[in-house]
C-alpha cells in the first residue's frame, strides 16, 4: 500500500499480494535486467509503477509499505522501514544488501522504504499500545518477514536440501540451497536467509480452491475414504481463478477443475493429486535452474492436517515428508522476533 508520510493515510486501495498489473509490466521490464524477479506483473514493483503513473494524489510525501512493515509502523510509530525479504519484489538486492542502481534512478524510488534484515529490532513500542494492551516497558518491535519465509523458520529446516512446503490458501515452496536462484519466466525467486538461500516460488493452487468446493467437514471426511497408495487418473489445475504464479508465470492460466466425477471422494482424491503434481513440477523446476536438490520436505499450513495428502504427495514427490513440529508461521515470526530481541541486548 502506498502511505502519506505526513499524515498517515493511505493514497491508493491496497493491492493484494496475488494481484497483477499487467499495464506496468512492459516498463518494468525495460528497466530491469531479464527475467528478474520484478518482471512478473504481481510484483511489488509492477504496482508501484502502475500506482505511479495512474495516481492523481500528491506524492511527494508518498511511502510504500508491505502488509507486515504497516502492522509494525502502527507498533513502532517509524514509517517507511522494511525488511529485505519483503522488498524483494519491489527490486531489492540482498545480496548486495542495498536497492539497486537501475532502481534508484527511477522518479519514484524516493517511495522506497529503507531495508534492514529480517528481525533486527526498531524501536520500542509505541507507550499508548504498551499501556492499553499491558506490554512491558522494554518491549522492542523488529523488522518483519513474508509468512513463507516465517512458516520456513518455525520448521527449524536448517541444513541445504530441507524444503518447506505451506498448504495454506495457496502453495508456497521454500528449499534451502547455497545457490540464488531468480527466474521470472517461472516465477522463481530466491531470499537470503543468513549465508544462504531460499529458493522457492508461490502457486495460486492450494487450499482456497478446496474451501471453494468443499466444507471443512466434509474434507475431512472425504479424505478418510482417498486411498493415498492409489494414482488417481483425474489431471486437473486447481485455480480461484485465471492466473498462475509458479512453476509458470502466466497470468492468462484458466483453472482447469472438470470433468468432475459424481463421487465426491474421487473429485477430491484428484484435486489433491493435482496440487501434489504442481508441488513436484515445482522443486524439479528448481533443482533444473541450479538449486541444491531437495532431499527432504516439511509441512506447514492447514494442509499439513492432512494425513492422505501428506501420503499421496509423498508417492508423487518420491521423497519422505513430514508435518513440521511447529506448522504456524506466528511460531517462525515469534523466533525471529526473539533473535531480534537477544541482538539488541549486546
Amino acid at each position: 500500500m502506498i502511505i502519506d508520510g505526513k499524515t498517515g493515510e493511505s493514497l491508493s486501495k491496497p493491492f493484494l499480494y496475488n494481484e497483477s498489473c499487467p499495464d506496468a509490466l512492459p516498463l518494468v521490464k525495460s528497466i530491469a535486467p531479464e527475467n528478474h524477479t520484478v518482471c512478473s506483473g504481481s510484483s511489488t514493483l509492477c504496482k508501484l509503477v502502475s500506482w505511479w503513473n495512474s495516481s492523481d494524489s500528491n506524492k511527494d510525501s508518498a511511502v510504500l509499505l508491505h502488509q507486515a512493515d504497516w502492522l509494525l509502523w502502527l507498533l513502532h510509530g517509524k514509517l517507511g522501514v522494511s525488511d529485505y525479504n519483503n522488498a524483494l519484489k519491489v527490486g531489492y538486492d540482498p545480496e548486495i544488501d542495498s536497492y539497486p542502481l537501475w532502481l534508484l534512478v527511477q522518479p519514484y524510488s524516493f517511495v522506497l522504504p529503507s531495508v534492514q534484515a529480517p528481525g533486527t529490532p526498531v524501536d520500542f513500542m509505541k507507550e499508548e499500545i504498551r499501556t492499553n494492551f499491558g506490554f512491558s516497558d522494554n518491549c522492542v518491535i523488529c523488522t518483519g518477514t513474508t509468512d513463507s519465509i516465517a512458516a520456513f523458520l518455525a520448521a527449524r529446516a536448517t541444513q541445504p536440501g530441507k524444503a518447506v512446503t505451506s498448504l495454506g490458501s495457496t502453495l508456497a515452496i521454500k528449499l534451502l540451497s547455497t545457490r540464488r536462484i531468480e527466474d521470472a519466466r517461472f516465477g522463481v525467486y530466491s531470499h537470503r536467509l543468513d549465508d544462504k538461500w531460499l529458493v522457492g516460488g508461490a502457486s495460486n493452487t492450494g487450499g482456497a480452491v478446496l474451501r471453494q468446493i468443499f466444507t471443512d467437514e466434509q474434507l475431512e471426511r472425504l479424505s478418510e475414504q482417498i486411498n493415498p497408495a492409489e494414482a488417481s487418473p483425474l489431471d486437473y489445475y486447481p485455480l480461484q481463478s485465471v492466473g498462475e504464479r509458479f512453476p509458470v508465470a502466466d497470468p492468462d492460466m484458466e483453472p482447469r477443475l472438470h470433468p468432475r466425477p459424481e463421487s465426491d471422494v474421487e473429485y477430491l482424491h484428484g484435486i489433491l493429486e493435482s496440487i501434489a503434481r504442481i508441488e513436484a513440477k515445482g522443486y524439479n523446476l528448481l533443482k533444473d535452474l541450479g538449486a541444491t536438490p531437495v532431499e527432504e520436505v516439511f509441512t506447514a499450513g492447514g494442509g499439513s492436517k492432512n494425513h492422505k495428502w501428506i501420503k499421496i504427495r509423498e508417492r508423487i514427490l518420491g521423497l519422505s515428508v513430514h508435518k513440521a513440529l511447529q506448522t504456524e508461521a506466528s511460531y517462525g515470526a515469534a523466533l525471529l522476533a526473539m533473535k531480534g530481541s537477544s541482538l539488541k541486548d549486546r
